[in-house]
């Protein structure tokens, strides 16, 4: 017998969601991946892990490292992932503006070379199907990084996008914190 929860997810996600029942709150029943396959989702835990490894012995610092995390997340619309990786990235030290910024890295000033390569590599990962990493991205970003840190933050894109797939397709909650007007 399956095991299905409830969640009710705010009005968070992309356009693409957006369905004729959809009222700003979701509410179904999905199968929690992490709970009914755990050994499956602590692999996949164990392989994040190891590419925080990868990516802090290659030169990717956590500001790097979270700014790659959360454009992801949020090309993929997935609210909790940027969540995490928003209160990461406040932790290793990012301010709210160059937070702000991250949709819209290429219009803003905020961000250094090696910051912007790191983002249009993360849209190529993010969407891969859309032709792959071009050979002009591959360019651009391989201009500025050396093959060590191309390999932790490809790595990087790889798996916060894994992540992502498995929390929207589970919709897992992304309650109010404390108190909002």
């Amino acid at each position: 017998m399956l095991r299905y929860l409830h969640f009710a997810l705010p009005g968070c996600g992309k356009a693409r969601w957006a369905r004729d029942e959809y009222h700003g709150v979701m509410s179904e029943t999905r199968v929690h991946l992490s709970k009914t396959e755990p050994a499956a989702y602590q692999a996949l835990d164990a392989f994040s892990k190891t590419v925080g490894q990868i990516c802090a012995a290659n030169g990717i610092d956590d500001r790097l490292k979270e700014i790659v995390m959360i454009h992801c997340s949020q090309l993929n619309g997935c609210a909790y992932c940027v969540r995490i990786h928003v209160d990461r990235a406040v932790a290793a030290g990012i301010d709210t503006d160059v937070l702000t910024q991250i949709p819209t890295w290429r219009e803003s000033g905020v961000f250094s070379e090696r910051e912007r390569a790191a983002l249009e590599l993360a849209e190529a990962f993010t969407f891969i199907s859309d032709g792959g990493v071009s050979n002009d991205v591959y360019d651009r970003v391989g201009s500025v990084f050396t093959e060590k840190e191309y390999a932790a933050l490809s790595w990087a894109c790889v798996s916060i996008n894994a992540f992502n797939r498995i929390v929207i397709a589970g919709r897992y909650p992304v309650p109010a914190r404390g108190s909002q007007a």
